[in-house]
């Protein structure tokens, strides 16, 4: 058995290349081979949010504060709240984030492929992400 008290591991700020505004990443467990299981608690400022990305073995979400967008290619973007749990199948395009007013904390739960978690393209555009705000769901309060 292993326990890692509250407060006992470093957050960082995500970074520019896969983020898009303020974000804090807290990686909670990473776990040794065999077992490939990765979980990391992600805070979002409102309208920050990940780059278009995709897991090699699915990514499961589950909502912790706030209100947040998650959209997977091709699909409408989704409002979703504490208490939500949003799975993202094996290889399927996404990004999720904060609404434009609210900061959304969330745990991201992915397991690694010859050690990948993730492939991550093209940012999220201001334009992709107003899309929802402007048909009038600004995912406020």
């Amino acid at each position: 058995m292993k326990i890692e008290r509250a407060g006992s591991r470093a957050s960082y700020t995500g970074p520019s290349e896969t983020f898009t505004g303020q974000v804090t990443v807290e990686r909670l467990y990473d776990a040794a081979p065999p077992a490939r299981v990765h979980v990391a608690r992600v805070t979002f400022e409102p309208g920050a949010r990940t780059a278009w990305h995709a897991h090699p073995l699915g990514q499961i979400l589950v909502i912790l504060e706030g209100r947040g967008w998650v959209q997977a290619a091709g699909g409408p973007i989704e409002e979703v709240g504490p208490g939500d749990v949003v799975w993202f199948a094996p290889g399927e395009r996404h990004w999720h984030g904060a609404a434009p007013t609210t900061g959304m904390t969330h745990l991201a739960i992915q397991e690694d492929l010859a050690g990948t978690t993730a492939e991550w393209y093209a940012h999220v555009t201001d334009e992709e992400y107003q899309s929802r705000a402007d048909r009038g769901l600004s995912g406020g309060g």
